[in-house]
């Protein structure tokens, strides 16, 4: 296996979101791990350690702001970028309010996706 793969966690209940993006992603050379929920999310985060995280804001249980927020007080994880990603339209507002570096509207096209993630990659 490459070492050095990037590595990127999508969080979303879409399966066809995570799909696409894995497929995309998986294309540009990513390693993609997905969840369809945020439930230990400290642990799935600590387990894949990724490069980036993809938020989405309806995330089960807890939401992607609370899931964010668990994120942002743990030492070992805060410092890993987070996207929020929601077709809400105060997603700025709730992007901030989760402790996220940015965000992305749905939908999206692969562009933005592309340069979302490369401006927080820095």
């Amino acid at each position: 296996m490459n070492k050095n793969k990037r590595k990127i966690i999508i969080f979303d209940d879409d399966e066809d979101i995570l799909s696409i993006c894995n497929y995309i992603l998986e294309d540009k050379g990513w390693e993609v791990h997905t969840f369809t929920n945020c439930n230990n999310i400290t642990k799935k985060v600590s387990a894949v350690m990724p490069d980036v995280i993809l938020m989405d804001n309806w995330i089960p249980d807890a939401g992607g702001i609370v899931a964010t927020q668990a994120l942002k007080k743990n030492e070992g994880l805060k410092s890993i970028p987070v996207i929020y990603f929601s077709a809400n339209s105060d997603i700025q507002l709730l992007a901030s309010h989760a402790g996220a570096e940015t965000y992305l509207a749905k939908p999206f096209d692969l562009l933005e996706l592309e340069r979302v993630i490369s401006t927080v990659l820095k």
